[in-house]
């Protein structure tokens, strides 16, 4: 799994002109999920994007989780964070998990935030074809990949 974490001070998704999911200050994740994830790299990412801490403390330092500072999270389903470049000039998306796959990853991705921040997650819509409005804050954007955990 890779994911595009970037803290916000507002985000929103749009599909078909409807919201389907928004958030004031908080993180979007960008989430993608190929055929090599397991539940094992599902827990470890859920883990660290609830309590990576890049809030701001009394101190102006980043030193507190979203939960800490009661933030909301807004998870956005993104094949193309498996995007092959190495060929050519047209991406591929061989190791972007297929529907039957990653639809369950997602879905479980949503509960283990959800039970790990007692709050519900918003989301985008599974394969949509999504409109996404935010302000980072900072910038501050940090991508994790499960299987280079660095």
């Amino acid at each position: 799994m890779r994911a595009v974490i970037q803290r916000v001070t507002e985000a929103s998704c749009m599909v078909e002109g409807q919201v389907t999911g928004q958030i004031q200050t908080g993180l979007l994740i960008l989430l993608g999920i190929e055929d090599a994830d397991t539940e094992e790299d599902l827990k470890w990412l859920a883990q660290k994007i609830v309590n990576m801490r890049i809030f701001g403390d009394d101190q102006g330092l980043m030193n507190k989780s979203v939960m800490e500072i009661n933030g909301q999270i807004l998870l956005i389903s993104q094949f193309t964070l498996f995007a092959s470049t190495k060929k050519g000039n047209r991406p591929g998306f061989t190791k972007a998990a297929k529907p039957p796959v990653a639809i369950p990853f997602y879905e479980k991705m949503i509960s283990e935030i959800n039970g790990l921040t007692g709050k519900n997650t918003e989301t985008g819509i599974f394969g949509a074809d999504m409109k996404i409005h935010l302000i980072n804050d900072g910038p501050v954007t940090i991508i994790l990949d499960t299987k280079h955990k660095e």
